[in-house]
């Protein structure tokens, strides 16, 4: 269960986050997949409309519900799908960015999204922490030679933060039984296209007192129809998905 509104704990239910427009590459055949697909997504609450290209493949949702939540209806309807863009259709340099935990402990994805000029939507899906409480934050580098360790402090740009609350301080996840959580929240002043090259740190105890348990470097990721362009991907951007990249159903 998601934290509620607060002032170190940033988290929001997923029916008041900020609405972006979420693009999947889906595997379809004909209309008879377009309208399953609609129905399915036009379901999920916070979904306000949702857009099918059946001749590229793609399924563009605008709203407030998690990409998480959208993952799995594809999932519930026997659909593979992967999500390839994520923004909102302003003139942002950067748009989107993603950091993702592989193991061989700790497995997750962080999507960051550039909603305006003042405000940044994160989702956050982590498995393998212990129960209980966990800091995390957005860290000032991206070296994971040591871990989270190397990472430095807190991202804390002069602007916006303040030394009680750093703009990175992500405040803290609520990780269940089973070692999973999933977290959703906005953050005031943080501008994604500052944060490609730094990390995402979780860490043992709430106050992060402790070195960090691990940490993932933050990429950029394609925006609003970005993965359309033919750009050089040594810049670490994921850009173009292929059929080895859908995320196979087992229904």
């Amino acid at each position: 269960m998601d934290s509620p509104p607060s002032y170190h704990n940033p988290s929001q239910e997923s029916g008041s986050l900020p609405d972006v427009l979420t693009e999947y590459m889906v595997d379809m055949k004909c209309e008879g997949c377009v309208n399953a697909v609609k129905n399915k997504l036009q379901t999920i609450d916070g979904v306000k409309s949702v857009e099918v290209d059946l001749s590229n493949q793609v399924v563009r949702i605008l709203g407030s519900s998690p990409a998480k939540t959208m993952t799995e209806a594809f999932k519930q309807i026997g659909r593979n799908a992967r999500l390839i863009g994520q923004g909102v259709p302003e003139e942002f340099l950067v748009s989107a960015a993603v950091s993702e935990f592989k193991g061989p402990k700790i497995f997750g994805v962080v999507r960051l999204a550039q909603v305006s000029m003042e405000l940044a939507r994160i989702e956050a899906n982590f498995s393998g922490l212990s129960p209980g409480k966990h800091g995390w934050s957005i860290n000032e580098f991206g070296d994971l030679t040591r871990g989270a360790t190397s990472t430095g402090k807190v991202f804390s740009p002069p602007i916006g933060g303040t030394a009680e609350e750093p703009i990175g301080d992500l405040g803290t996840l609520d990780v269940d039984e089973n070692g999973k959580v999933f977290h959703t929240c906005v953050k005031q002043q943080l501008i994604v296209g500052d944060l490609i090259g730094r990390s995402v740190a979780v860490y043992e105890t709430e106050d992060r007192s402790d070195p960090g348990l691990a940490a993932a470097v933050i990429a950029q990721s394609a925006g609003v129809g970005e993965n359309y362009k033919k750009i050089c991907a040594c810049d670490g951007t994921i850009w173009e998905a292929t059929d080895k990249d859908f995320v196979t159903s087992k229904v």
